[in-house]
């Protein structure tokens, strides 16, 4: 632990919902606790998946839709770091700027979650399926063609509050929001990984930084988790081969198991008919290749046309 008392305060910069504070307030707590005498304190920055709630995420989305104001206010020295969901980072950053720390996975499932339903295999043909993610869209009509699905935008709170006032008959949403705001409860069904793959970072905290702020870099290794690391490089490393970004269906998931990376990723169309998926594994210090082999295995065997298409 260091006792040095910084010459100012360390600024946090973070987006305004409810999840966004928990999580950029566990970050300060964490900090605070393992250095005292540090002072940190979070800065709002509004970003443009904040003022435009309206569209599909598909149609108004780009890279970095839930970053890039912040990512200018890091740039411009306004902030010391960044708090993201990591799955919200595009995987090619600004120059200058770097992944310092990544913080250890909650859990990557995504939550079917239902007022009248315990489980997603129990609604009823036509059921109206909310979501905002493409992703979750192909599997879920690959699952259950036979179901409607509609878009889903607003923070965590406002989609549980338009599933209680009927808009939905369920709606799926990450289970580490979940369960970082206390609301197990409102979970019917973890989806298997198998069945839903989650999004490439799902469950982990990206924590951005200056490459110039060494300081800051080393106090950030308290929150940093090699495994989890390993896991999101594969992952990223596989989005960034196949180009995709909020606009395509693409999942990616890798997690360590007996000293070696396994990995589970897709390609879907947005309608679910067409669906590639692939498994690979390879040592740990193959990350990046891993990642990018995956991808590269899913284009060779018929992705790419999807890619193409969208």
């Amino acid at each position: 632990m260091t006792t040095t008392r910084p010459a100012h305060p360390l600024t946090i910069g973070s987006r305004g919902s409810k999840l966004a504070l928990f999580q950029a307030n566990w970050v300060k707590g964490q900090l605070e606790a393992n250095h005292p005498g540090l002072k940190v304190v979070i800065d709002i920055v509004k970003t443009s998946g904040d003022v435009f709630l309206d569209a599909p995420l598909s149609q108004i989305g780009g890279k970095g839709l839930f970053t890039k104001e912040i990512e200018d206010a890091l740039l411009a020295g306004k902030i010391d770091l960044a708090v993201h969901s990591l799955k919200d980072l595009p995987t090619v950053l600004p120059d200058g700027l770097s992944l310092a720390a990544v913080s250890a996975r909650e859990d990557v499932r995504d939550a079917f979650v239902s007022n009248k339903h315990r489980r997603l295999a129990e609604l009823p043909t036509g059921a109206r399926v909310g979501t905002s993610s493409l992703r979750r869209q192909s599997q879920l009509l690959r699952l259950r063609s036979d179901l409607e699905v509609a878009n889903l935008r607003g923070n965590l709170d406002t989609r549980i509050r338009k599933l209680d006032e009927n808009q939905y008959d369920a709606i799926l949403l990450a289970c580490a929001g979940l369960d970082r705001l206390g609301y197990q409860d409102r979970i019917a069904e973890r989806l298997p990984i198998q069945q839903i793959c989650p999004a490439v970072g799902q469950g982990a905290l990206g924590i951005e930084t200056r490459q110039t702020d060494e300081e800051t870099r080393k106090r950030l290794q308290c929150l940093h988790d090699s495994a989890t690391c390993l896991a999101v490089t594969s992952e990223r490393a596989f989005l960034r081969q196949l180009g995709g970004g909020c606009q395509v269906p693409i999942a990616g998931y890798a997690w360590v198991e007996e000293s070696r990376l396994q990995m589970l990723g897709l390609v879907a169309s947005p309608d679910g008919k067409h669906l590639f998926r692939g498994e690979a594994h390879a040592p740990l210090e193959d990350a990046e290749r891993l990642g990018k082999h995956l991808a590269e295995k899913l284009l060779a065997g018929g992705a790419r046309e999807i890619l193409k298409a969208l």
